[in-house]
């Protein structure tokens, strides 16, 4: 018997919920990718109107983010405007790379002082770890080496609790050698338990570039798919907050967006203190953008790191990678090279939309520390391809 039309019509197939929810979730994250796009065409368009003055600084008492008073830094970008700020600095590291002295290999080659041929890349979030990853993971196969990198987490915690550091180090301490592990987390000082040092490694970029990264990362709807896949159980994040772009969030006074000096409580998720993942699990390490954090953060570098490369400079942090640690990054530079196209691409974000000077300049006013940690990693790592005393 032949089943007539409107009976068919009449029919209703279940769909499971989670199903439904899945739908959803796609049907949202289309609207979002159509939203950003036609944003970042905005933007660009806006960018090419209107271009403001390096000193013109119109609006920032009404915007600023911080009410502390501002420090002698602070002083220096309101006379001079952040750009010039910047110019100097580079300005200071050019003069010192080309006119300063060569300086000793050894006394910059922590890498000896490791006990174990264990590279220990505690990664910092939104610089590149995902593309170093996964070239350490093509490396192991040619360099022979053991690849061990923490599975995604539903809730990530980097800030460690003293059984957590002290667990992880451990677990750290007994993988077989030659070995990478990779973690978002924060240093972990292995021999405070009595456990042998490893190699230790990580990657830093310009603070203000990072956390705008940040911000529409988590906003990005692959991103947001892959964790739905993942973990089922999280909620649908609000369509509104998906919606928010990063310079409206500033300049509103969002809570999301507000970087202030000396805060503790916010922004261990957001990851805006870059130099948390040097200083270490102390609570000395919380307070936002300070002098005792910058210092500390600081003297782990000089002491611990074999290498903290810069994301703005792959050719210098490679070349520095192969020679201060051979046996793991050995035809690094090569290699990327050679495989740029599925390289450049890890994690690459078509929909962020551009920020303009004026909202990454209040930014800068809220981030001299961790700027300030950046320049120092960077002329360090020129320090050390200095000292490589290359003819090439």
């Amino acid at each position: 018997m032949i089943m007539k039309d409107n009976t068919w019509r009449k029919r209703r197939l279940p769909i499971p919920k989670r199903t439904s929810e899945l739908i959803a979730l796609i049907a949202l994250l289309s609207t979002l990718f159509l939203f950003f796009y036609t944003s970042d065409l905005h933007s660009r368009l806006r960018e090419m109107e209107v271009r403001r003055q390096p000193g013109d600084e119109e609006g920032f008492s009404a915007n600023q983010l911080s009410s502390e008073a501002p420090t002698s830094t602070d002083m220096d970008f309101e006379s001079s405007g952040v750009v010039q700020y910047y110019s100097d600095i580079n300005r200071k590291l050019t003069e010192s790379y080309v006119n300063t002295n060569v300086p000793d290999i050894e006394a910059l080659n922590n890498t000896r002082k490791a006990d174990k041929a264990v590279i220990f890349f505690n990664r910092v979030p939104k610089v590149g770890s995902e593309t170093f990853a996964e070239l350490l993971r093509r490396l192991s196969t040619s360099n022979e080496f053991h690849f061990t990198r923490d599975l995604p987490q539903k809730y990530e915690f980097v800030f460690l609790a003293k059984q957590d550091e002290f667990e992880l180090a451990k677990s750290i301490a007994n993988i077989p050698e030659p070995s990478v592990f990779i973690k978002h987390v924060c240093f972990t000082n292995f021999t405070e338990f009595n456990l042998p040092e490893p190699i230790y490694m990580n990657l830093v970029r310009d603070p203000v570039e990072r956390i705008i990264s940040w911000y529409y990362y988590i906003r990005a709807p692959w991103y947001l798919l892959a964790r739905r896949q993942m973990f089922p159980d999280l909620p649908l994040p609000d369509p509104q907050w998906l919606k928010k772009d990063f310079e409206s969030c500033v300049l509103e006074g969002d809570m999301e967006c507000q970087y202030i000096q000396g805060d503790i409580a916010n922004g261990i998720s957001d990851h805006r203190r870059q130099t948390l993942f040097f200083c270490g699990h102390q609570q000395e390490c919380l307070p936002f953008n300070t002098v005792g954090v910058l210092e500390r953060a600081k003297m782990t570098v000089e002491k611990n790191y074999a290498v903290v490369g810069i994301l703005e400079d792959l050719n210098t942090t490679l070349t520095v990678l192969e020679k201060y640690i051979p046996r793991f990054f050995q035809g690094a530079l090569n290699m990327y090279w050679d495989q740029v196209n599925s390289f450049s691409n890890i994690n690459r974000n078509p929909l962020k939309p551009a920020t303009s000077e004026k909202v990454k300049d209040i930014l800068r006013r809220n981030f001299t520390k961790e700027i300030e940690f950046y320049q120092f990693c960077q002329q360090r790592l020129y320090k050390q391809f200095r000292a490589l005393r290359l003819t090439n």
